[in-house]
C-alpha cells in the first residue's frame, strides 16, 4: 500500500512540474572541493566535516571556494518505501546533520548520485527515483548534486537528466545541477537548458597527459560556455602527486582560463605550500570567476607552444602563454599583438596598447612596456599569464 501511495504521488507530482532548472544559480563557475580525487570510496562523516573546516582553516574559502561535495559511496541501499540509505556505519548522524554543520561554516553542502541503475561504485542510484531523491536532497539541505553516468544501458542522456532537473525544481530547493555524462553525447549543445555544468570529457588522471588531452578536447567549445552554463573539464588534481609543481600550476591556469569550475580534489588538510600557493592565487581565480563567463581560445599554436585568450569584463583580456614540451623555450611576446587578439584572429577594436597596464599572474608583478616586444624564457610543461588591466 505504500508502495502504491508513493506511485500516486510521484506521478501528481511530475505532471505538475514544470520542465525547469534554477536559472538564477552559477552565475561564474562554481568553486568547491570534491573527496573522489583524493579520498575515492573512503569517505565519512569525520573526513568531509574535517574537509569543511580546512576549508576555512587553510584560507580556501576566503579565496571563493564554497561547496563541499561527497562523491560516490555515502549511499548502501534502498528502503521498503524506496527511500535512500545512508551508510550509518559511516555517517552515523545521518546527511542532514552533516549539511547542518557544513552550512555552519558558511559553506554549502554537494552530494553525489548516478542516472543509472547504480552508480559507478555500485551503490544504488537514481533511475526510477528522481522525484523521490530530489525531494530527499531537499530534505538534507543539498546546494549542489553531481550527477554521474554509469550503468545506464539503453538510456537517453537528455532525457534522462531532464527527469533529474524536473525532480528538483519541484523539490522548490535552488541546487546546482552537475552533469557527469562525460561528453559522449555532446552535452554542450543540449545541456544548458538542463542543468548548470556538463562534463566534457572522461575523467581526468592525475598525469600531465591526461591533462593536456582534455584541453585539447576544449578547444572547439567556448561558444558554448557563458553564465549559468559551463563546460566542466573534470575536476582539480593539484596536490595529488602525480605531476610537479610547475604542471600544476600549468594545470590550474588552463582550467581558470577555460572558465572552467574549480573543483579542488586534494587533501585540505594536508597542503604543501606550493598547492596553497596554487589554489589559492587570487589573480587567476578572478580570471575563472569573470562576470563576463568567456571561455578561452587558442589564438596560436605553434605546435609544442600555444597562445590562449580569455576575454573579460570591461574590455580587458587575460592570455595565456602555454609551453607544451619537454624543453625549455625562448619565446619572443609582442604585447600589442596579443591585446588586439580575438577569436577572429585578428581584431579590428580599437586597443591601445597605452590604455592598459600588463600584469604577470604568478608573478604578481606589473610587467614594464617600454618595448612593446620581450623576450620570455619558459620553462617545460610551464605557462605565463598575463592580464591586460585597462587604466
Amino acid at each position: 500500500m505504500k508502495k502504491l501511495i508513493w506511485t500516486i504521488l510521484l506521478a501528481s507530482v511530475m505532471i505538475g512540474a514544470s520542465a525547469q532548472k534554477y536559472d538564477q544559480l552559477a552565475k561564474t563557475p562554481p568553486m568547491g572541493w570534491n573527496s573522489w580525487n583524493k579520498f575515492g570510496c573512503n569517505v565519512s562523516e569525520k573526513l568531509i566535516m574535517q574537509m569543511a573546516d580546512q576549508m576555512v582553516a587553510s584560507g580556501m574559502h576566503d579565496a571563493g571556494y564554497e561547496y563541499i561535495v561527497i562523491d560516490d559511496c555515502w549511499q548502501v541501499d534502498r528502503d521498503e518505501n524506496g527511500e535512500i540509505v545512508v551508510d550509518k556505519d559511516r555517517f552515523p548522524g545521518g546527511m542532514k546533520k552533516l549539511a547542518d554543520y557544513i552550512h555552519s561554516k558558511g559553506l554549502k553542502f554537494g552530494i553525489y548520485s548516478c542516472a543509472g541503475s547504480k552508480t559507478c561504485a555500485g551503490r544504488p542510484a537514481g533511475r526510477g527515483h528522481e522525484f523521490q531523491d530530489a525531494r530527499t536532497y531537499a530534505r538534507y539541505g543539498v546546494d549542489y548534486l553531481k550527477y554521474d553516468w554509469c550503468n545506464t544501458t539503453t538510456q537517453e542522456p537528455k532525457s534522462s537528466y531532464a527527469t533529474m532537473r524536473d525532480g528538483l525544481f519541484a523539490a522548490k530547493r535552488p541546487i546546482v545541477f552537475s552533469l557527469c555524462e562525460w561528453g559522449t553525447a555532446k552535452p554542450w549543445e543540449w545541456a544548458k537548458e538542463v542543468g548548470h555544468l556538463w562534463r566534457t570529457t572522461g575523467d581526468i588522471v592525475d598525469r600531465w597527459d591526461s591533462m593536456i588531452d582534455i584541453l585539447d578536447k576544449e578547444r572547439e567549445l567556448a561558444k558554448y560556455a557563458g553564465p549559468g552554463g559551463w563546460n566542466d573539464p573534470d575536476m582539480l588534481e593539484v596536490g595529488n602527486g602525480g605531476m610537479t609543481t610547475e604542471e600544476y600550476k600549468t594545470h590550474f591556469s588552463l582550467w581558470c582560463m577555460l572558465a572552467a569550475p574549480l573543483m579542488a580534489g586534494n587533501d585540505l588538510g594536508n597542503m604543501s605550500p606550493e598547492t596553497a600557493e596554487i589554489l589559492k592565487n587570487g589573480d587567476l581565480i578572478a580570471l575563472d570567476q569573470d562576470v563576463l563567463g568567456k571561455q578561452a581560445f587558442c589564438f596560436r599554436d605553434n605546435g609544442d607552444y600555444e597562445i590562449w585568450v580569455k576575454k573579460l569584463d570591461k574590455n580587458e583580456k587575460a592570455v595565456c602563454l602555454l609551453n607544451r614540451g619537454d624543453e625549455v623555450k625562448e619565446v619572443q611576446v609582442d604585447y600589442s599583438v596579443l591585446l588586439k587578439a580575438n577569436d577572429n584572429y585578428w581584431s579590428t577594436d580599437p586597443y591601445k596598447l597605452e590604455d592598459y597596464k600588463v600584469r604577470d599572474l604568478w608573478e604578481h608583478k606589473e610587467i614594464s612596456l617600454e618595448n612593446k616586444t620581450a623576450f620570455v624564457k619558459m620553462a617545460p610543461h610551464s605557462v605565463k599569464v598575463y592580464r591586460f588591466i585597462k587604466k
